[in-house]
């Protein structure tokens, strides 16, 4: 395999667009640039574009399009939806989150606590899975809203969200759940998941970044966080962002459509790459459970390294993987997602994660699992190491 091509195993952190995502936006640029609220017919036309895309995300979910809100990214559609349910509920100042959540939720929790919030943050399992009675138990009569992540973007271990949403829903109390790693990957249906709010980012479907959107179910209270114009029914203002709502309904549309090989061709990758991994390389271990989790996640600790170092080399390679979270990538501290989970600092950055995609291929599996020994073995100071490296 030529050295030069790029082999991309960090599809959690984001994807590629999709040529036809790129096909559909590009008359959004060209020819159809003008502004949706104008009264004239060149603008008002977009009108009807956005509105058939808001369909096409509605779909993807199982939502009327009068329930999806277009924000700017996941991070905008988490903090909206904390921010609707403190303050459609005055009298409630509790918050329910958990130790693993994105950076999004977890920022937003202890800014809100230095507002005078009082914020949960719910330990996890070593395997990274939550305890939902732990959940009941800790809501308050002051509790105004639950968030609680559908699929961890680190390890890639599921949350049971209809259990806690109908927990949450027993109690009179607001459900939310960052489903920004989920869609394309696993079957979405807010309807049988019964969520009060649902996050979305496109970026993470082969769709452009600075695009999300925001599932409000229907007669729940909404305030906006954006004000300004009369945009999005007046829950959320600034002009619409045409072409890149446009592409993230193709996606929505692309998304469905796939979601049969993320579940075979894509696990089938995953689980060849990581098995191939724990096989010919001593030390190493899987973090998070195997099962109920993203068929195309892969966290793994090489013990007695760092992952930096694992990176730098397989980017040398021109191979693309990360070492946790894209947006706390740089951080000289381990990741938080691995510590709630009690790995040690040293374990915790010990681990590499390697999250595949559509456009992955079997050879590429195979280039890094000739070099994955070789790389382990130099870094761990070891010499003539008998591994060939491939499963």
């Amino acid at each position: 395999m030529p050295d030069r091509k790029v082999i991309y195993f960090d599809n959690n952190a984001t994807t590629r667009v999709a040529p036809e995502v790129i096909e559909a936006m590009q008359p959004y640029f060209e020819k159809l640039w003008g502004n949706p609220s104008s009264v004239y017919r060149f603008g008002n036309q977009l009108h009807q574009a956005i509105e058939t895309a808001r369909e096409q995300c509605a779909a993807m979910v199982n939502a009327d399009p009068r329930e999806i809100l277009f924000t700017s990214c996941g991070t905008e559609s988490n903090n909206t939806a904390l921010h609707s349910a403190l303050v459609t509920n005055p009298g409630k100042r509790h918050v329910i989150t958990t130790a693993v959540e994105h950076s999004a939720n977890m920022k937003f929790g202890k800014h809100l606590k230095q507002l005078g919030h009082d914020v949960t943050f719910l330990p996890v399992e070593s395997d990274g899975s939550i305890d939902i009675h732990l959940v009941e138990k800790s809501i308050r009569k002051d509790t105004a809203v639950v968030s609680i992540m559908w699929a961890n973007n680190e390890t890639g271990v599921l949350f049971p969200i209809e259990e806690i949403a109908a927990i949450c829903r027993a109690h009179d109390v607001l459900f939310h759940t960052d489903a920004v790693q989920v869609p394309g990957k696993l079957k979405m249906d807010v309807r049988e998941l019964d969520v009060d709010f649902l996050s979305l980012s496109a970026h993470k479907l082969h769709a452009p970044k600075g695009i999300g959107l925001l599932y409000v179910k229907k007669r729940t209270k909404f305030s906006p966080y954006v004000f300004g114009g009369g945009q999005e029914g007046g829950r959320r203002a600034g002009t619409e962002n045409v072409p890149y709502i446009i592409g993230f309904g193709r996606a929505a549309q692309l998304a469905m459509e796939s979601l049969d090989d993320e579940q075979t061709r894509v696990r089938k990758l995953r689980d060849r790459l990581e098995d191939g991994i724990l096989k010919t390389i001593p030390r190493t271990v899987r973090t998070g459970a195997k099962e109920a989790r993203l068929p195309n996640t892969s966290n793994i600790a090489f013990e007695g390294i760092e992952a930096e170092g694992i990176l730098l080399m397989l980017d040398q390679l021109n191979v693309c993987a990360s070492s946790g979270s894209a947006c706390t990538t740089g951080s000289l501290t381990p990741s938080h997602v691995l510590t709630a989970m009690g790995l040690s600092a040293a374990r915790a950055k010990s681990c590499l994660r390697l999250s595949l995609g559509l456009y992955n291929t079997e050879a590429e599996v195979d280039f890094v699992l000739e070099k994955m020994p070789g790389i382990i073995a130099k870094l761990r100071g070891e010499h003539g190491h008998k591994h060939a490296g491939k499963s």
